[in-house]
């Protein structure tokens, strides 16, 4: 029986660091951070073999952000996880020290693929479940991506080869939040049917409520038993989740929060300051 309680616990811890993280960086990413923080703790606290006390462990599972943009999330939870000391999310994007905007494979335990170049991330889990796949290797591959993402030509190209591929060690989530920078994703570059879309390319499609950890883990499980396709789990979150003046607000994409949004978020999602 998983603990639902613990991993809740996770996430508020997580989301009390990225705006803090953001604030103290006076620029950065709350928005599709905040949306993405369930898949995240349950990839890395209950569904991957990793060891953060050995990030290079060989039979370890992948993870790749590929909206890297959303790096406080991942940074976060690799810090809660014990990657790295917690100390150094103070840090982020400040010059010298090691939390880039976006991930950086050389210098953050953990990372697995410096991302930020929309769609890159995504061919790169591929080539990833590949290399397993052809090593007869025991790991899967797991990846993140952002509904505003899949607008580039890039995403389809890798999501054709997946398929062709049969990389059914690959599962991908899509942060399906409906905004981008510039506004609504329908407004902005219309999806249309994604689901339709991911199934037309040959993937196995699961549709979810992000933030739900049982529909999340049943999504897992599911992919898990898939042969001979990879899984795009499609999850309607909300960007910003968690802060109310932040959530469904394309304006806060990529807006650090003031002091005084600091402190109000920091008493919505509760606990003490040192965390």
């Amino acid at each position: 029986m998983r603990d639902h309680k613990g991993l809740n616990e996770i996430t508020r811890i997580i989301r009390r660091d990225i705006v803090s993280m953001i604030h103290g960086a006076k620029s950065g990413h709350p928005g599709g951070s905040l949306s993405a923080v369930e898949i995240l703790t349950a990839l890395y606290f209950d569904e991957m073999n990793v060891d953060p006390t050995n990030p290079k462990m060989e039979d370890r599972d992948r993870f790749v952000l590929s909206k890297g943009h959303a790096a406080p999330v991942l940074y976060s939870t690799l810090a809660n996880k014990g990657f790295f000391d917690k100390e150094e999310l103070k840090g982020l994007r400040k010059i010298g020290r090691m939390l880039q905007g976006h991930p950086d494979m050389k210098g953050t335990p953990g990372v697995e693929m410096s991302t930020g170049s929309l769609g890159q991330g995504f061919s790169v889990a591929c080539g990833m479940a590949m290399a397993s796949k052809l090593d007869n290797a025991p790991w899967n591959v797991y990846t993140l991506l952002g509904d505003g993402e899949v607008q580039e030509g890039i995403v389809w190209e890798a999501a054709m080869s997946a398929a062709h591929y049969k990389l059914d060690n690959m599962v991908a989530f899509l942060d399906f939040n409906g905004l981008q920078i510039d506004g609504p994703t329908e407004k902005v570059m219309n999806l249309g049917s994604i689901v339709d879309k991911f199934k037309a390319f040959g993937w196995n499609v699961i549709e979810i409520d992000g933030h739900d950890f049982d529909q999340i883990f049943a999504a897992l499980d599911m992919a898990k038993s898939t042969v001979g396709k990879p899984t795009m789990i499609v999850a309607k979150t909300v960007k910003g989740k968690g802060v109310s003046f932040m959530e469904n607000q394309a304006g806060w994409h990529g807006t650090a929060p003031s002091d005084s949004d600091l402190e109000k978020a920091l008493e919505e999602l509760g606990g003490a300051d040192n965390e």
